[in-house]
């Protein structure tokens, strides 16, 4: 599949061939089922991009034709297809909930009016709460809590670009943003309001001097919006960071609310 699919990448002319239209749609329901990810866990905890299923997905939009798609009272007219069968699938979805063919979503997984892009993998016992949007191919973990408006951006192009990865038993408080390939590490609670974006500077304020990073929230990081005095030209203005003001204790309940994981270390809510 992978050598086939770089061929038509790199010669456009080949997607004209029904096979290979079958090809890639044979990747796009390999997806939708979960059989295949753009990027997946590996045994040393390190994690692989597929860039060559993002390929697969980006070749899968000339090949569609647009058509109309009625769920009445609501009309839609698009390339993608709806994904179906959430009973089957053990999925609740809550009316004004929308996934798209080709994402995958795992059983005991609850969507509330949300929507999930093409290519993003949802696994078991997550909440996409209240107008939260999973962007295509974001990995989000299990037993995730993304709460209201929380954005998950999506990568598509350029191909080379990781995908946002949310994993197991995070708590992504209400409208975060968390784009541009972030990572965020196993049972970690980003408070509301957290903007993550590969440039944004994560600061560790837990010891005696202060820890910065890119891009990355360590495991059981309790992380609120912070800022930090930036100088330009004009004079000194307040840039936004995320500060990590300490870490998730053993004995916390996994799913303990975003508020007592923030009173454990006394910032007020």
């Amino acid at each position: 599949m992978q050598t086939t699919i770089e061929a038509i990448w790199n010669n456009r002319e080949l997607l004209k061939q029904e096979e290979h239209q079958l090809l890639i749609r044979q990747i796009i329901e390999d997806l939708d089922k979960g059989k295949l990810r753009v990027a997946e866990p590996l045994a040393d905890g390190k994690w692989q991009v597929n860039d060559w299923i993002k390929k697969a997905v980006i070749l899968y939009f000339p090949i569609q034709q647009m058509e109309t798609m009625e769920l009445k009272p609501f009309e839609y007219h698009d390339k993608m297809k709806l994904k179906t069968n959430f009973a089957q699938a053990g999925v609740r979805t809550v009316p004004g909930a929308i996934a798209r063919y080709g994402s995958y979503i795992s059983s005991g997984v609850i969507m509330m009016p949300s929507f999930v892009n093409i290519g993003a993998y949802v696994d078991e016992g997550t909440m996409v709460d209240t107008w939260a949007t999973v962007g295509s191919c974001a990995q989000i973990g299990k037993h995730v809590h993304l709460s209201g408006g929380v954005g998950i951006g999506g990568v598509l192009e350029p191909v080379q670009a990781a995908p946002v990865i949310i994993e197991d038993n995070c708590f992504i408080g209400s409208r975060c943003i968390v784009v541009e390939g972030v990572h965020v590490g196993k049972e970690a609670v980003l408070g509301a309001n957290v903007c993550l974006t590969m440039s944004t500077k994560i600061i560790d304020v837990t010891g005696s001097k202060p820890v910065e990073m890119k891009g990355y929230i360590p495991e059981r990081s309790v992380v609120i919006p912070g800022s930090y005095t930036k100088k330009f030209e004009a004079g000194e203005y307040q840039v936004p960071c995320a500060l990590i003001i300490g870490k998730r204790k053993a004995s916390t309940d996994l799913k303990t609310s975003l508020n007592d994981a923030l009173r454990e270390h006394n910032v007020a809510v």
